[in-house]
């Protein structure tokens, strides 16, 4: 890649979140919410109300207090979280290790089940199976994500007793496993619990299924869409004149040729799982990164919500760059 490309890219990504924090915090300016109360409380008197008012810098105009946040920001520094008194990026390197555990057994899952079921159907249009692909896929996409965790609580873990509850880990467990990445069943291994990652799987696998649902169904309708495409070539017809088995045919040449599609699709489901899991970790009390955000959204914890802002405009921006690593990786042509 070229300088200028490089120059011009890491022009459009700084002005990308640039234009995310701006937005987000003239939004956050006019949110019926106070920060002052929510640290002083509804019974404090003025003086003390101002004194806050002022700490915090509400006082002066937004152009400066945005300049102030900048300027921070570029020091490293995203303030502190009015939700726990903590360093922003603090609270945001302890949320996020959960959050990526969740996301990322969220979109294996999605992925097993959604790129063959996208294949079966696309290699079988219009009969049974291809009805049932899509039905499955709009049942995913479609089902509210609160009601399938409840039900699944319901007959998983109340029921049947299969599914570990709500948490990451049983209370037993709490507090034990020695935390090295943060990644529960990672660190539960290095430490040799087996019982702990036991545990921790147990409630790891139905919040997983639930938050991987949409995944299958969004990647089994986007594979259904590239193998048709790919199967109505004249290269297949070709093939199969050829010879070669439909395994090969679908396998070694059609499915071969959209696995660069498929990378971009997948790299942006990933990143949606990773910032959309909100409802999925509040159902399931999972302590991640969607349920820190949800709270500093309610509490107007502005510090907070600019710094979760800003890793999901990274992790995107971060995603869409491998995308293209991996574009370029696959397909040399793409890199001439």
């Amino acid at each position: 890649m070229k300088p200028t490309q490089l120059l011009r890219g890491a022009a459009g990504i700084t002005s990308s979140l640039l234009g995310l924090l701006v937005l987000t915090f003239l939004i956050g300016r006019v949110m019926p919410l106070d920060p002052v109360l929510a640290i002083v409380g509804p019974d404090a008197d003025r003086s003390t109300y101002e004194q806050v008012y002022r700490q915090l810098g509400l006082d002066q105009p937004l152009v400066m207090q945005f300049g102030r946040y900048l300027l921070a920001l570029v020091q490293g520094d995203l303030g502190q979280a009015l939700l726990t008194g903590n360093p922003v990026s603090g609270d945001l390197i302890r949320v996020l290790p959960a959050t990526a555990e969740l996301a990322t057994l969220a979109m294996l899952i999605g992925a097993l089940l959604g790129v063959p079921l996208g294949v079966l159907a696309a290699t079988h249009q219009g009969r049974w199976p291809d009805h049932l692909a899509r039905v499955l896929g709009l049942f995913g996409h479609s089902t509210p994500v609160f009601w399938f965790g409840m039900m699944g609580l319901l007959v998983f873990y109340a029921w049947l007793g299969w599914a570990g509850g709500i948490g990451r880990i049983g209370l037993a467990f709490e507090g034990k496993v020695p935390i090295v990445t943060g990644l529960l069943l990672v660190d539960a291994a290095l430490a040799g619990d087996v019982a702990a990652w036991r545990s921790a799987l147990r409630h790891l696998l139905l919040p997983a299924a639930v938050l991987g649902l949409h995944s299958m169904a969004y990647l089994s309708r986007m594979t259904r869409t590239f193998m048709l495409a790919q199967l109505s070539q004249e290269y297949v017809t070709t093939a199969r004149i050829k010879g070669l088995t439909e395994r090969q045919v679908v396998w070694g040449h059609a499915f071969r040729n959209i696995r660069v599609q498929l990378l971009t699709i997948a790299a942006l489901a990933y990143g949606g799982l990773l910032e959309g899991a909100v409802l999925t970790e509040t159902v399931f009390g999972w302590p991640g990164f969607g349920s820190y955000l949800t709270g500093s959204l309610l509490l107007g914890d502005m510090n907070a919500v600019m710094g979760s802002v800003l890793v999901i405009g990274l992790l995107f921006v971060s995603l869409n760059l491998l995308a293209d690593a991996l574009y370029r990786i696959f397909d040399p042509r793409a890199a001439a």
